[in-house]
């Protein structure tokens, strides 16, 4: 599944990035990576907001698309 298909207080486990060197390099300014856990705050209009390590960061939907995660417990 993708990021924006969580809904606010479910979590996630990045499982893959897809686009290119481009996007890939811009999420992991961010800190995000396979293989970290994202828990979804806002999916509602405008950017999406996660929070990560004691942050929250927003991406575009776009950028959110092209993040793979499986839901964790």
């Amino acid at each position: 599944m993708i990021l924006n298909e969580l809904h606010p207080g479910e979590r996630g486990r990045v499982t893959g990035i897809a686009g290119g060197h481009c996007v890939r390099q811009k999420l992991a300014l961010r800190g995000i990576a396979e293989g970290c856990t994202l828990t979804m705050v806002s999916s509602s209009c405008g950017p999406v907001a996660v929070e990560f390590r004691g942050n929250t960061v927003a991406l575009g939907r776009c950028m959110a698309r092209h993040i793979q995660v499986v839901k964790v417990e």
